[in-house]
């Protein structure tokens, strides 16, 4: 196997894709304007956590099959990794997109595949090939030209935690803006991926994406109105969830704080951005989502109401379970509202973390042990379900007021109930 990869983004999905295609054979070549992250990854260390990346990396490193640097090279395939977040009024920005494009313009030549991961509004893929043409008049995407080159999109589709492994098993969706583009990069993706390669055009590919995320948005969104509905007529939502989910065809999700995320809490604004009229389901769910941090800080607030000088305890800051990313979390929202609550020391407990974000550094906010966290408190705030926390003793939360946006701690959980063992 002799095809060189240049990998444009080494973030989340980008540096696991390297250490994968590396793994399988490839010579991979990442770039990255994170110079931190550039020098940790030639040393065969990460600037993310994944189980088991860096191990990984380091063998790949090791062997000589994968660097770094902020400079393209050129490759016979073009892999763009980069975010695409959204502007005001959830317009999206592509800026990172176009520039992770005219990055790699000067070192294309006929023959090579350049394929688009990240997820994008649907027609981003054909910009792509425009940028391309417009500065390389050279090239060409008409089929059986000397000069053509080959651009396609292909979503990554797979769980934090889980990311190593997905990238090899799940079934992947690519589309090209022709047919022999489509053809190309499924054989790409064929030659290390165990899961099924589905072809499609390039649009389709870029609205499957977005569709699988706004499913499960509008089913999360269900579940968090639920919980606010049951939290005003004093009824048990996981109970109840548990109690419906008995039914052979429902499968109701579990409520949390609001959604986050660089995938379920972006994506739907992309298809509302695109059909505005239409998405009509999509928007209220987004709406939701997004309104329901504030509700869980209406909450603290009445928690604290009869309470003298409070402290506050925050458990959790990841968008999920179990790993160190807070893009879009919500509870990084909510802690960040919940310091302005109180003059005092808000202790946050994120065993995932090292640090915390610039904005809360400049709160009365500490980042803290859990025990720690537990032992100052006199409201404590769940927010992730972390499997660390699972293990605290419930001896640990009495007389204390808590609130369990999750559901993990058996003290008369109701929704977002404010419960309190000293009642």
């Amino acid at each position: 196997m002799n095809k060189k990869i240049c990998i444009v983004g080494l973030g989340y999905i980008g540096l696991p894709t390297a250490a994968v295609l590396a793994d399988k054979g490839f010579l991979v070549h990442g770039v990255d304007v994170n110079e931190v992250a550039i020098n940790l990854i030639n040393n065969g260390e990460v600037h993310i956590y994944e189980p088991d990346l860096e191990k990984v990396v380091k063998k790949v490193v090791t062997a000589g099959k994968l660097s770094a640097d902020i400079e393209p090279i050129k490759a016979d395939v073009y892999i763009l990794a980069v975010p695409t977040p959204f502007k005001e009024n959830h317009k999206p920005d592509l800026a990172y997109v176009e520039s992770a494009t005219k990055s790699i313009i000067p070192y294309i030549e006929p023959g090579n595949l350049i394929i688009l991961e990240s997820t994008s509004p649907i027609g981003t893929t054909e910009k792509i090939v425009e940028l391309i043409l417009n500065e390389r008049t050279d090239l060409s995407i008409d089929e059986n030209s000397s000069s053509q080159i080959y651009v396609s999109h292909c979503p990554e589709r797979v769980l934090p935690g889980k990311i190593l492994k997905e990238l090899i098993e799940n079934d992947r969706i690519v589309g090209g803006i022709n047919k022999m583009s489509t053809q190309k990069t499924a054989e790409f993706y064929e030659s290390f991926v165990d899961g099924k390669v589905l072809q499609t055009t390039a649009k389709t590919a870029e609205l499957s994406k977005l569709t699988e995320n706004s499913y499960r948005d509008v089913n999360i969104a269900f579940a968090n109105e639920l919980s606010m509905i049951c939290d005003d007529l004093d009824i048990d939502v996981w109970e109840l969830i548990k109690l419906a989910n008995h039914h052979p065809r429902v499968n109701i999700l579990q409520p949390g704080p609001g959604v986050g995320g660089h995938c379920i809490a972006v994506d739907p604004w992309f298809i509302v951005d695109a059909a505005p009229e239409r998405a009509q389901l999509i928007y209220t769910a987004r709406n939701v989502n997004d309104t329901k941090p504030q509700f869980v800080i209406e909450k603290v607030e009445e928690a604290i109401s009869n309470i003298i000088n409070p402290t506050i305890a925050c458990l959790g800051l990841s968008f999920k379970a179990n790993i160190d990313d807070l893009r879009e979390s919500p509870a990084v929202e909510i802690v960040s509202k919940v310091a302005s609550l109180t003059k005092n020391m808000v202790y946050v407990s994120e065993p995932h973390i090292n640090e915390l974000p610039l904005d809360l550094q400049k709160l009365n906010i500490k980042l803290s042990s859990t025990e720690d966290a537990l032992r100052h408190a006199d409201v404590v705030l769940l927010l992730v379900e972390h499997d660390y926390f699972k293990l605290i003793d419930s001896i640990s939360l009495e007389n204390k007021v808590v609130i369990d946006t999750k559901g993990i701690f058996q003290i008369n959980n109701k929704g977002i109930e404010i419960t309190s063992k000293a009642k």
